[in-house]
C-alpha cells in the first residue's frame, strides 16, 4: 500500500536524501533489525526476500504496519485515494451498492482499511443510498491501525459506528462485497531472476551491519513453475506474488456469492514482465520520498511491488470466480459517477470545492494515479454487468 506521495510530482524517484529517522523509530528499527537477523542465522546466512518483506512489513509489534507510526495521510509516508477526497468512497458506494442490490442479506468487508477514511465514507455514502449492511466488517492485524479506525469511524459517522466490526482472520464462508484498496501491492512478494544458468530466487543476508543482497540460489517448487510459465527471456530480474495468488484463491474458496472488488497499482502480465521494465517494480516509501534501498532502516519504509493483475484473474478463475471487470481507476471511477459527484461539490463553491476538484484530477490524470491504478472485480453468482466496467473494460489485455 503505497498511494501517492504529496509531493510526487516534484521529487526524483531516484532522490536519496532521506529525512533522518528519529532516535524512538531507529531504536524501534534496530529491535526489528534484531529479529530479521536471528532469522537469517537460523536459515544458515540466507533468507528469501519474501521473508524479509513479510517481517519487515507485519512482524507483530514491530513490522512497518504493525508498529505505531502514522503511515497515511500529509503526515505519514503516503497518500491513499480515500484520504485525498470523500468522492472516491462516494463513487465507489455506487458499485457496491450495485451488488448488495442483487444479494440477500449482503455483508461488507473491507481488508487493510488503513486509517478507516474510505470505511467512514463507503458507510455514510452507503446511508445515503439506503445499501447500509447490517455490518460493516474490517479485517485488520495491527492493533494501531484498529485505534486509528475506530477514532476516524467514531469522529466521522458515530451513529454507525456500532454497526462496524473487526476481525483478524478471513470468514469461513462469506456471501457480500470485499473491498481491499491497496492490498495486494504490499503482500510480501519474491524477488527473482532469469538468468542464462536458469530461475533464479534473490535472497537477503547481512553484511557490514546491515542487510544486503545475497547471491542468488536456483527458485524451488511453485515458485520456479510460476517463474517457468511467465513469458521473460533472461536475463531480467523482477517479481512474483505468490501470496497476492494464494490470497485471491483463498477467497474463492470461502466466497459463495458476491465480489471482490481490489483497487491497487499494476499491470497486466504481458506489461509487467516487458524487458523495459527488467530490474522490477520493487519500490519503498518513507515520508512522501521514493527509494529503492529495503534495507534503509528496515520497519520504517513501505515496501511496494506491483501487482501483475493477470496472475489475480488466474487465481480467482482457477478456483471458481468469474472475472466481472477490468480497467484503470480513471474509467472505474468515472463509471460509477465521481464526475456528477464533484460537479454537485463544485455548486457548493469555496475551498472544499477547490480541494475536491484537485484531488479527483489526481485519482484520473493518466500522470497521475489514473492510468497507474487498476480496478478489478472477481465474483460468484453475480451475473448483472457491473457499473464501474460499462465502458472500457478491459478483461481482454489480462
Amino acid at each position: 500500500m503505497a498511494g501517492v506521495g504529496c509531493n510526487a510530482a516534484r521529487i526524483d524517484p531516484m532522490d536519496s536524501s532521506l529525512p533522518a529517522p528519529c532516535a524512538a523509530a531507529q531504536s524501534a528499527s534496530r529491535a526489528l533489525s534484531a529479529c530479521i537477523s536471528a532469522c537469517i542465522r537460523t536459515a544458515g546466512g540466507w533468507l528469501p526476500f519474501a521473508d524479509y518483506m513479510e517481517m519487515a512489513l507485519h512482524l507483530p509489534g514491530l513490522g512497518y504496519y504493525a508498529g505505531g507510526a502514522h503511515k497515511f495521510g500529509t503526515a505519514g509516508d503516503f497518500v491513499t485515494a480515500p484520504e485525498l477526497t470523500p468522492l472516491f468512497g462516494q463513487a465507489l458506494a455506487r458499485q457496491i451498492a450495485q451488488i448488495h442490490a442483487v444479494l440477500p442479506a449482503p455483508s461488507l468487508l473491507e481488508v487493510g482499511a488503513g486509517s478507516g477514511r474510505l470505511a467512514a465514507d463507503l458507510l455514510q455514502a452507503l446511508e445515503a443510498l439506503d445499501s447500509l449492511p447490517e455490518r460493516y466488517a474490517i479485517l485488520e492485524l495491527s492493533g494501531e491501525l484498529r485505534a486509528r479506525q475506530r477514532e476516524t469511524i467514531g469522529s466521522a459517522v458515530p451513529h454507525l459506528a456500532s454497526r462496524v466490526v473487526w476481525r483478524d482472520r478471513l470468514p469461513e464462508k462469506f456471501t457480500g462485497c470485499v473491498v481491499a484498496n491497496e492490498l495486494l501491492d504490499a503482500l510480501p512478494t519474491h524477488a527473482v531472476a532469469w538468468r542464462a544458468a536458469g530461475l533464479m530466487e534473490r535472497g537477503v543476508t547481512e553484511a557490514h551491519g546491515g542487510f544486503v543482497w545475497a547471491d542468488e540460489r536456483p527458485a524451488q517448487g511453485p515458485l520456479a513453475a510460476a517463474m517457468a510459465a511467465l513469458p521473460v527471456q533472461p536475463p531480467f530480474e523482477g517479481e512474483v506474488g505468490l501470496a497476492a495468488r494464494a490470497w485471491v484463491a483463498e477467497w474463492g474458496r470461502r466466497l459463495e456469492r458476491g465480489a471482490l472488488l481490489l483497487l491497487d497499482y499494476g499491470l497486466p502480465r504481458h506489461e509487467l514482465y516487458h524487458p523495459l521494465r527488467n530490474r522490477g517494480t520493487l519500490r519503498c516509501h518513507h515520508q512522501h520520498r521514493l527509494h529503492e534501498d529495503p534495507f534503509w532502516w528496515p520497519g520504517l519504509s513501505d515496501i511496494t511491488a506491483h501487482v501483475d493483475f493477470t496472475a489475480v484473474a488466474e487465481a480467482g478463475f482457477d478456483t471458481g470466480l468469474d472475472v466481472l471487470g477490468y480497467t484503470n481507476q480513471a474509467t472505474f471511477l468515472i463509471n460509477c459517477g465521481i464526475g456528477a459527484l464533484r460537479a454537485a461539490r463544485q455548486e457548493a463553491g469555496g475551498a472544499p470545492a477547490l480541494r475536491a476538484a484537485g484531488a479527483v484530477q489526481m485519482l484520473l490524470a493518466p500522470r497521475e494515479m489514473g492510468e497507474m491504478f487498476k480496478a478489478i472485480a472477481l465474483g460468484k453468482g453475480v451475473s448483472a454487468p457491473l457499473l464501474g466496467f460499462a465502458h472500457g473494460d478491459r478483461s481482454h489485455t489480462l
